[in-house]
């Protein structure tokens, strides 16, 4: 039996800049799942796992991969564990890593949000040093159509308590969430919010809906959805990067596997070559990824 068969308990989800990472589930699942958007953890039940079994877990890992250098910890609701509990785990996986350089996890605006600043204090400086938030858009009305559980000034009040504690900070945000009746909001506000928080890395990935959660997305959304053709993704991509105004250089990325093209680089240093990239594959649609290949 091997070592991922004994300790994991799938599915499992990391972010894609976590490949090379040691996973290390301390919860199972998410204790909000009510993203109509998100399958990712629906055929859990939110609970979260015993120090001894974590502990253990780490023992195995260590002795296998000892010269482990980045950890995430999953699922996706690891800041939700109280304080006490992530610390006692942040410190053995110091003292069985002597080569640990990052430790990452997944984490909710709401959950930043109840951490109180001493407590945000204590866990940046036991080593847990980079936190992936979702935006998925900055508009009220479309974080509602998805039941985000969150709204644009929790994101940015959470965000930004993230970054004056010193976390780096990579967001995530979607094209085409809104479809085409929130089109023009979706991406005004998605850039006014991202401006104001102007992360360290932000992703912006496509609309996918897998088939457990697309009839609950529809109709959750309200409104008739109509989704958005790839050139219109194309065109919010398009105005995501001319509008999206940081306050400091943000690496920026659209190469998940949901977009229909791979595009990257250096904001607002690159802007106009990722502009012109965008207007190029506009006016060549053949160059775009096929929809048979996409996933989110």
């Amino acid at each position: 039996m091997s070592l991922d068969e004994i300790i994991y308990d799938y599915p499992l989800y990391r972010p894609p800049s976590e490949a090379n990472s040691t996973i290390i589930q301390i919860t199972l699942g998410c204790s909000f799942n009510h993203c109509s958007f998100c399958n990712m953890y629906r055929t859990k039940t939110y609970q979260e796992r015993s120090l001894e079994e974590i502990k253990y877990e780490i023992d195995l890992i260590s002795k296998s991969q000892p010269l482990t250098e980045k950890v995430f910890l999953a699922d996706g609701d690891a800041l939700n564990v109280k304080t006490e509990r992530l610390v006692e785990i942040l410190d053995y996986l110091t003292l069985e890593f002597e080569s640990l350089k990052r430790i990452s996890c997944y984490a909710m605006p709401r959950n930043l949000l109840q951490k109180k600043d001493s407590e945000l204090e204590v866990l940046r400086n036991r080593g847990l040093s980079m936190l992936y938030v979702g935006i998925e858009s900055g508009n009220d009305v479309v974080l509602q159509r998805v039941t985000k559980g969150a709204s644009s000034s929790m994101i940015i009040e959470s965000c930004k308590k993230a970054i004056d504690h010193e976390f780096t900070l990579s967001c995530m945000v979607i094209l085409g969430l809104g479809g085409k009746t929130y089109t023009d909001a979706h991406i005004l506000d998605t850039a006014r919010v991202v401006s104001q928080i102007s992360p360290h890395f932000l992703a912006a990935l496509n609309l996918h809906l897998d088939e457990n959660v697309y009839g609950e997305f529809i109709s959750k959304f309200k409104e008739p959805f109509s989704w958005l053709t790839d050139l219109e993704i194309l065109d919010e991509l398009e105005r995501l990067v001319t509008l999206f105004d940081p306050t400091r250089e943000v690496i920026f990325r659209a190469n998940h596997a949901s977009n229909v093209y791979s595009i990257g680089g250096t904001l607002p240093t690159e802007k106009p070559r990722l502009q012109r990239l965008i207007h190029e594959l506009k006016s060549h649609p053949e160059m775009l990824r096929p929809k048979i290949v996409r996933r989110f």
